[in-house]
């Protein structure tokens, strides 16, 4: 197992393993130990399966389903698990413009941290890529990372001790009202109220502070919402600057790993005459954010 840095703050490109066969416990461990360091990896040439993918992140922890996957229906994919981010139907046939489904995930291309409005959020992401569009002027559909570890150390000194404190509400009906997309399936409401979450945190494994934004984040908990929200925009401007920022592009067999307590990332536009078909696991944290030491 091999590292290269690819940004200044973070992300390295891992070579040297086959994903696909079995992996041991020192293995895992020398990836959360770079996970703590870069918080985000690439891995380049991993071919896997859906049930490849499923194993290999569930060595990292208890996998989420996600709020897609939840719905009652048809799937394209058959692990509940393994979340569908692609522009593909249950028939593998491009969406329209203004299927329900794709109107709903373009809430991705916002700024954001996986599952903060969950009370207890998740930790690891990890996205596959099967099909990638080709190059066009409207995108080439790639990822971007915000490291909010290198956001937070770049806060003035009072600025840190003014928000250290703060608990924001993050609610998933917020972000995807900032694109104008309300059409949710009834009863959803109800089963993902907003949740509270610290807006700093200590990370567990490389004992740094971090910001903890999201699209999701709606208001500073006790504040007016109007000051909240101008304080979560001003936040997110600061550590979504191009120098806190890698953007991935995809190729087939790209596996990238990513840890959503310390970073943010968006989608970004793409051809979509043309399939783009990702798999994405994701590990479960063991407890709310309030419950940790900030």
């Amino acid at each position: 197992m091999e590292l290269r840095q690819l940004h200044s703050f973070f992300v390295a490109e891992v070579s040297g393993l086959d994903l696909g066969q079995k992996v041991d416990a020192a293995t895992v461990r020398a990836i959360w130990d770079a996970i703590d360091r870069y918080a985000v990896l690439v891995f380049h040439d991993q071919r896997l399966t859906d049930a490849q993918l499923h194993d290999f992140a569930a060595l990292f922890g208890p996998l989420e389903i996600g709020r897609a996957a939840a719905r009652p229906g048809r799937r394209r994919l058959a692990i509940p698990q393994i979340g569908d981010i692609s522009n593909l139907d249950e028939d593998n046939r491009i969406r329209a413009r203004d299927d329900r489904r794709r109107l709903d995930s373009l809430g991705n291309r916002l700024w954001h941290t996986d599952a903060s409005y969950m009370p207890v959020p998740v930790v690891l992401g990890m996205l596959h890529a099967v099909a990638v569009p080709p190059s066009s002027a409207l995108g080439n559909g790639e990822t971007e990372f915000a490291d909010m570890r290198a956001a937070y150390d770049a806060l003035p000194e009072m600025m840190k001790t003014e928000i250290d404190g703060l608990i924001v509400e993050h609610d998933v009906f917020w972000s995807r009202g900032q694109i104008g997309f309300t059409e949710f399936p009834p009863g959803e409401r109800e089963q993902y109220p907003p949740s509270p979450q610290r807006l700093v945190r200590l990370h567990p494994g490389s004992k740094r502070k971090t910001l903890y934004l999201s699209a999701h984040a709606s208001h500073v908990v006790g504040w007016p919402v109007a000051d909240g929200r101008l304080l979560l925009w001003d936040l997110t401007a600061h550590a979504t600057q191009r120098t806190f920022v890698y953007s991935h592009r995809w190729q087939v067999g790209d596996l990238v790993i990513w840890d959503n307590r310390c970073t943010m990332h968006r989608g970004r536009p793409h051809d979509e005459s043309q399939p783009r078909d990702l798999r994405r696991a994701t590990t479960l944290d063991t407890g709310s954010t309030l419950e940790q030491a900030a």
